[in-house]
């Protein structure tokens, strides 16, 4: 069982569209099943597989000691690809898991789904507090999406740092360029500098049409250029699970 965290500590750099796509590359071109765990209020990824709000609002619940997550859990319409979604309960899951006082459970609520599912891909929320904390404990590589710019650079030194201090043995951080333009000089710029070598995800019409279809690339422009890299990013995952013994 593998656990790939798509996170970010800002918003809007494209953690769900990366989420969605390597999620249903595990499930299609892997052929395993895979869970997409959506742990984002805002429930991104969750809408672009067709899920709808649901006014229960249980998400948070699965982390109680009596939670369980199979419940919730969904079918999607492509193969192999399972769905657990957010709303908004998860918006006061830091103080619920700090009241909870089980620094891991979202560690062991993965593991106990492993049996079900050896790919499980969380999209985390942008912010670093204790939900970053659980699934740092959780996940076996951390996805961190960053938009090609100067202050990007920063934000992921800033990242290590803070994951070093606070989490000797953390899981390897695989940085990726997203919504790169090759049209614009400061994105040229930038992806020269330290970010050069970081799988690079290109913005296309492609990317924005995932919104309007609310599926994942692949399915609709399989040969496009943003598809093919983010092939090549699902492939240099699994590469460094397999390196790592892992799944």
């Amino acid at each position: 069982m593998s656990v790939i965290a798509i996170y970010s500590p800002k918003g809007g750099v494209g953690k769900s569209t990366i989420a969605v796509d390597l999620a249903w590359r595990c499930a299609v071109a892997g052929g395993h099943e895979t869970l997409l765990w959506d742990l984002d209020p805002q429930g991104g990824s969750s809408w672009l597989l067709g899920h709808e709000p649901d006014e229960r609002m249980r998400a948070a619940g699965v982390f109680q000691r009596d939670g369980r997550p199979q419940a919730l859990i969904e079918p999607t319409e492509f193969p192999r690809l399972s769905l657990l979604a957010a709303d908004d309960s998860l918006r006061q899951l830091p103080l619920q898991l700090a009241r909870l006082g089980q620094r891991r459970r979202l560690q062991t609520l993965t593991q106990f789904m492993a049996r079900d599912y050896p790919r499980i891909v969380l999209d985390c929320p942008p912010m670093q507090n204790e939900v970053s904390d659980q699934v740092i404990a959780a996940a076996d590589v951390l996805i961190v999406p960053l938009p090609p710019s100067p202050l990007s650079a920063r934000a992921l030194d800033l990242l290590r740092r803070d994951l070093t201090r606070e989490h000797p043995r953390h899981p390897p951080i695989l940085p990726v360029l997203s919504m790169y333009d090759s049209r614009r000089s400061f994105h040229r710029i930038a992806r020269e500098g330290p970010m050069a070598p970081f799988p690079t995800i290109p913005y296309s019409s492609g990317i924005e049409q995932i919104a309007f279809r609310r599926a994942p690339l692949g399915t609709f422009a399989p040969y496009c250029e943003a598809a093919r890299a983010l092939d090549r990013l699902w492939r240099a995952i699994e590469a460094k699970l397999a390196d790592m013994g892992v799944g």
